[in-house]
């Protein structure tokens, strides 16, 4: 059954038995003066209860029903001329669909004799104010960051794009969720082979549930076996307006504060929000000290397996000295202390994320020193290897985004198992095949290490150093010309 009858006494119990053992539901009747009967619909906790009776309750009991020959019709009319807080009202003539809007916090108005049903836009529910994002905090911009509403989240965009080319397209994802999803860009700038890709894949989705946008992101991905992903996530609203400025395409989900951006390369990753806040002469030192310690961050463990195991001839002798003395007590080989710090460091890392927020960072910092101390003096690991694996943490640190740092860890392991097998010629090895793979990937029709590779100076202006804004503000209106 999907139509709406005309007795209100089947409606009534078809919506009984579809919310049947939902106690959140409240499915209340009443006459009316001219004993019409009416049913009102509505999910408690989603709702605004106020508005309800003040504008659909009483008026009604006060008032009375309007007469004519399409009493669904009148009503909804005189809900939009005379009531203006409900000022999205809807029929709708399935039973199904008013199933639908009832669960996404609507009020459902089922009127005797009446094959329609009336919808009353009312959501109202409890949700979280706008903070400063903890993982992707500036020192000088903006400090609003997205929420799980997907409508402030939208609004915190259009506050800062104030166009009508901005579009906003809605879709529904999840067979059980009905998640909405937004998909948001710059008509004229986006690339539209890309949104007709991003528009199938998400038209194509077929998911019981979709609870996060990282649901999405790997249903969206190219290649969802590789450990770089190719769509990127944030929670800052003006790291998601630069981007749709850059002609890129944002993908925003219900229940969730991470936008997603797409198309993306290798170094998107590795920029920072305050990259663009700061002096661009000042971002040139820091991009090249992030990229030099992103390199660190992966391959200091094996350089240092690899030269003081291979190829000590290529260590200072004074030095290589002080190292073979400080491992003279160790009782395992360098490949597997270098193993055990990463991993136990790794370890308190993870707990440190997971630890409440006064807790994790005492955890990390206090376990860290006390295990390293102990470590040393009992001879199982040597001072060396806590320099390595101290300076490999730091350089991690220095990834602006999280989600960034976690292929460079896996990276760090493979580099290390196959250095130490191999030394120099196995590190080589590692570092090739990485390099294939980047320069085999891409993200939707984006090579992932362009402009690098394929090389475009154009466009490597904001690789590693960052042009003046009015510099770059000509240089794209000489491109719109020609």
């Amino acid at each position: 059954m999907s139509e709406i009858s005309r007795s209100i006494e089947v409606n009534e119990a078809f919506l009984k038995d579809q919310f049947r053992d939902c106690s959140d539901v409240v499915i209340r009747s009443f006459m009316l003066k001219d004993e019409t009967k009416l049913i009102l619909v509505y999910l408690d906790g989603m709702t605004r209860l106020q508005s309800i009776e003040d504008n659909v309750l009483k008026p009604l009991i006060f008032s009375g029903l309007p007469q004519g020959m399409d009493r669904i019709q009148s009503l909804a009319d005189m809900f939009s001329q005379e009531w203006i807080p409900l000022t999205d009202v809807k029929t709708d003539c399935t039973l199904q669909d008013l199933v639908q809007h009832i669960l996404q916090g609507s009020l459902g108005i089922l009127v005797d004799d009446a094959a329609t049903a009336l919808i009353a836009q009312v959501q109202g529910f409890e949700t979280r104010s706008i903070q400063e994002p903890r993982k992707e905090a500036t020192l000088r911009g903006s400090k609003e960051g997205f929420v799980e509403n997907i409508r402030t989240n939208t609004t915190l965009i259009r506050r800062r794009i104030v166009h009508s080319h901005l579009k906003m397209e809605s879709f529904t994802v999840g067979t059980y969720t009905q998640t909405e999803v937004v998909l948001t860009y710059l008509k004229g700038l986006a690339d539209e082979k890309v949104l007709m890709e991003v528009k199938d894949k998400l038209n194509a989705i077929e998911l019981e549930g979709v609870l996060d946008s990282a649901y999405l992101e790997e249903c969206l991905e190219h290649n969802s076996f590789s450990i770089f992903s190719q769509i990127q996530n944030t929670e800052r609203p003006d790291i998601v307006a630069a981007s749709l400025l850059e002609g890129k395409v944002a993908i925003i989900t219900n229940g969730t504060p991470f936008v997603l951006i797409l198309p993306i390369t290798l170094w998107s990753g590795l920029q920072s929000a305050d990259d663009y806040f700061e002096r661009f002469i000042f971002v040139l030192l820091t991009r090249m000290i992030r990229y030099i310690l992103t390199f660190t961050s992966f391959a200091l463990p094996a350089v240092y397996v690899a030269l003081s195991t291979f190829h000590p001839e290529m260590v200072p002798n004074s030095l290589m000295i002080e190292i073979a003395t400080a491992r003279e007590s160790s009782p395992f080989p360098t490949v597997i202390e270098v193993f055990l710090m990463m991993f136990i460091f790794d370890g308190l890392q993870e707990a440190g994320v997971h630890l409440p927020n006064q807790l994790g960072p005492v955890v990390s910092i206090i376990g860290a020193l006390v295990i390293g101390q102990a470590a040393v003096e009992a001879g199982i690991i040597s001072t060396p290897i806590i320099i390595v694996i101290s300076l490999t943490g730091v350089a991690a640190y220095t990834i602006p985004r999280y989600s960034a740092t976690l292929p460079f860890r896996f990276t760090r392991y493979l580099l290390l198992f196959i250095t130490g097998w191999l030394g120099f010629v196995g590190f080589a090895f590692g570092i090739i095949f990485l390099l294939i793979h980047l320069v085999s990937l891409e993200s939707f029709g984006t090579p992932f290490l362009s402009p690098l590779a394929p090389f475009d100076a154009k466009r490597f202006k904001d690789v590693i150093i960052r042009y003046p804004y009015r510099f770059k503000n000509l240089q794209n209106k000489k491109g719109r010309q020609t």
